[in-house]
C-alpha cells in the first residue's frame, strides 16, 4: 500500500468489471485520497455505492470529473466521444484524462478533439478481464503482473506519463508505450481476431443442424468449451472493438484467411510434414506465454474458470 495517495481525487466514468477492479485496486493499495463514480446507469450506480467502491456517486459524469487529478474512462469505445464531450468543461486545468479501452486510434480520434488545452490525455489499455460484466464482477488483483499499454500523443509531458504509469504500477500491472496505430495492430492479432474466431465457431456449431445442442454442450471439449468462455463476453464492448479498429482487424483478417485457405490445402492434400511443421511452430508461442509469466503449464481439464483466470474478455 502507497504511504500517501498518488492521486488526491480520482474520478471513475464507468463502473463495470474495468471501472470497479480499477476502484477497489485503487483502494486496496491506498492510490488515491478520494474516489468519485459514475455511471449513465442508475441502477448500476447504486449498485457500485451498495458494494462501497467509491467515495462519491455520481450520475452526471461532468460533476464527477469536477476538481479530479485523474480521469479514466470505462465505457464501451464507441461512447469516448460522447463521454469526453461530457466531462471536457468541467475538468481542471493540469487533470490527466485516460480511457482503458482495447482500441486506441478511434478514442484518440473521438476524445482528443472534445478535450480542453492545459489537461493531459493519455490514452490507456490494462490488458485484463474475464467475460463477466458489471460492478459485481471486479476484483482488486485483475491487473497483477498483467500488461497496461499507454499510447500517449506526441508532445505529452513526461512527468504526466510517469503519474499514470505510477498509478497503473499501483495497481500491480506492468507499463509498455507504444503509438494508438501500434496498439489496434498488435492487439488485433492478440485479442481482437480470437475474439472473431471465438464467436465465429461458437455461431456455427449453434447453426449445425447435424449436432444438437445437448451433443455440443455435453461433449465440449477443452478447445471449444475455451471458446464458449470468450465467447460470452460482452456483447456491445466486442461490437464497438470490431467497428472501431475495423482497419487492423481486416488486415490480420486477410492474412489469417489465406493462412487458413493453405492449411486447407494441405489437410485435402495430406500434407503431413507441413503440418507437423506449423503445429511444431505455433508450440513455441505457448511456451513463450508461459516464460513471460502470463499464463502457467498447470492443465486445465474440467477445470472451473474463475474470474482469476486469464485474459478472456482482453
Amino acid at each position: 500500500m502507497a504511504d500517501t495517495p498518488i492521486i488526491d481525487r480520482l474520478a471513475l466514468i464507468g463502473i463495470g468489471l474495468i471501472g470497479s477492479s480499477i476502484a477497489r485496486a485503487a483502494k486496496a493499495n491506498g492510490l488515491a485520497g478520494h474516489i468519485a463514480i459514475s455511471s449513465r446507469t442508475a441502477a448500476t450506480l447504486a449498485r457500485a455505492e451498495e458494494l462501497g467502491l467509491g467515495d462519491s456517486y455520481h450520475e452526471d459524469a461532468g460533476e464527477a470529473v469536477k476538481d479530479a487529478d485523474l480521469v479514466i474512462v470505462s465505457v464501451p469505445v464507441g461512447a469516448s466521444g460522447a463521454v469526453a464531450a461530457a466531462i471536457g468543461p468541467h475538468l481542471k486545468p493540469g487533470a490527466i484524462v485516460s480511457d482503458a479501452g482495447s482500441v486506441k486510434t478511434s478514442v484518440v480520434r473521438q476524445m482528443a478533439p472534445e478535450l480542453p488545452d492545459g489537461v493531459h490525455f493519455i490514452p490507456a489499455h490494462p490488458v485484463a478481464g474475464t467475460e463477466y460484466s458489471g460492478p459485481d464482477a471486479g476484483f482488486a488483483d485483475l491487473f497483477e503482473n498483467r500488461w497496461c499499454i499507454l499510447t500517449p500523443l506526441p508532445g505529452t509531458e513526461a512527468q504526466a506519463i510517469e503519474r499514470l504509469s505510477a498509478f497503473w504500477r499501483g495497481c500491480g500491472a506492468d507499463i509498455e508505450i507504444m503509438s494508438a496505430e501500434h496498439h489496434d495492430l498488435v492487439l488485433a492479432v492478440t485479442s481482437h481476431i480470437p475474439h472473431l474466431i471465438a464467436y465465429n465457431i461458437v455461431g456455427t456449431a449453434d447453426d449445425l443442424e447435424a449436432v444438437t445442442e445437448t451433443e455440443v454442450m455435453k461433449f465440449s471439449a477443452g478447445g471449444f468449451r475455451d471458446f464458449t468462455r470468450i465467447a460470452a463476453s460482452d456483447p456491445t464492448m466486442w461490437r464497438d472493438v470490431f467497428l472501431h479498429n475495423k482497419e487492423a482487424v481486416l488486415e490480420v483478417l486477410g492474412r489469417f484467411t489465406e493462412d487458413l485457405f493453405a492449411l486447407q490445402r494441405s489437410i485435402r492434400w495430406g500434407e503431413g510434414d507441413e503440418l507437423f511443421e506449423l503445429f511444431s511452430r505455433t508450440r513455441s508461442i505457448r511456451r513463450g506465454i508461459i516464460e513471460a509469466g502470463q499464463e502457467t503449464e498447470a492443465p486445465d481439464f474440467g477445470r472451473p474458470h474463475g474470474k482469476s483466470d486469464g485474459d478472456p474478455a482482453e
